[in-house]
């Protein structure tokens, strides 16, 4: 082909030369507008890797009418029930999502006339407190609704500072204590050996949010213990600056998903987490962290002032530390809190 030369004062090379800059920045447009770094391809996952886990057994509604729900798109884990006319209504921190369905069926079971009148949430326990604070009031994607808890349950500092604030009532029941691990894929591909290893650059890290997750303070305790100061900043500031520490925006239910997914290669949980993740059949393991660096956390309960139910309330408060609850807690390596001392 005959190749035609330009010289720089042509019309159309002028043309072209102001043309570039406009191409350039659609091309950029083009690649900010696809929200993946221009990035585009057809999903490619295995469903049952995202939540809800439990295939159904985490809802108590009797009926549950037209079942719809849609991998990342339409759907609403950490709500569980029927709205209508419930006879007790439970806000618990997430840190035992699992455990719920177990322990909603054992209680059921106890008391019968409560069968598909419970309605429970389990999202973290400052995002709980919000809802509380907005008279109950919350909105997840298109959908608003108001529902106000008889008794909410979280980390027993939490629940005193409630009692403390006039949010909660009565005495605070605790039941069973919780360790931290480090959560890993399955074959632990970054080796990773223990907390110190968290710290080093190139290792990926999902971790629990500070703004919302009492969890995160128990964390930054047992990366002090492990590292001192430098360790604990490394994990929650300059890698979350650099981009290889992912903060949860939910909850740890996230790590997991972040850790099969490929997106991080380690996140530390509470070590229930992990093992109802293997009892999943999810790829997923633990490492665990030494008793002199792990941190234990305590789990209780309270009476919501002004409840509907107060009474009902108080029932779920005590049954969680019966014979029948701790047996269920214990699936996942939950302690009796007798075993246990604060971390």
């Amino acid at each position: 082909m005959r190749r035609i030369p330009l010289a720089t004062g042509t019309p159309l090379l002028a043309a072209l030369l102001l043309a570039l800059p406009v191409l350039a920045n659609a091309q950029q447009v083009q690649q900010a507008d696809t929200g993946w770094q221009g990035k585009v391809h057809a999903p490619q996952y295995k469903e049952t890797i995202f939540p809800p886990w439990q295939h159904g057994a985490n809802n108590p509604a009797l009926n549950k009418g037209l079942e719809f729900t849609v991998p990342e798109v339409n759907d609403l884990p950490d709500f569980h029930g029927d709205l209508d006319h419930p006879k007790l209504v439970i806000f618990v921190a997430g840190n035992y999502y699992f455990a719920m369905a177990p322990l909603v069926q054992a209680f059921e079971k106890e008391h019968p006339d409560f069968k598909g009148r419970v309605f429970y949430e389990t999202l973290p326990p400052g995002i709980l407190l919000k809802q509380m604070k907005a008279g109950g009031t919350i909105t997840v994607g298109n959908m608003t609704w108001t529902v106000k808890p008889d008794v909410y349950a979280a980390g027993l500092k939490k629940i005193e500072a409630g009692i403390h604030d006039g949010v909660l009532t009565g005495k605070a029941i605790s039941y069973v204590s919780n360790d931290l691990t480090i959560m890993v894929p399955k074959g632990n591909p970054a080796h990773i050996t223990g907390l110190a290893d968290l710290g080093k650059p190139g290792v990926t890290l999902s971790m629990p949010n500070p703004a919302w997750e009492g969890v995160a303070r128990q964390i930054e305790a047992s990366l002090k213990k492990a590292g001192g100061d430098a360790l604990e900043q490394a994990v929650y500031d300059t890698k979350v600056k650099n981009g290889e520490t992912t903060l949860t925006h939910i909850h740890h239910r996230q790590t997991p998903l972040y850790l099969m997914q490929g997106v991080a290669q380690a996140g530390v949980t509470w070590k229930s987490e992990a093992i109802f993740q293997e009892q999943a059949g999810h790829p997923i393991s633990n490492v665990p962290i030494p008793a002199d660096q792990n941190t234990t956390a305590i789990y209780a309960a309270a009476v919501v002032k002004g409840a509907a139910h107060p009474k009902a309330g108080l029932m779920w408060a005590e049954f969680l530390r019966s014979p029948t609850a701790l047996k269920i807690f214990e699936r996942y390596d939950f302690k009796p809190v007798s075993a246990h001392k604060p971390g």
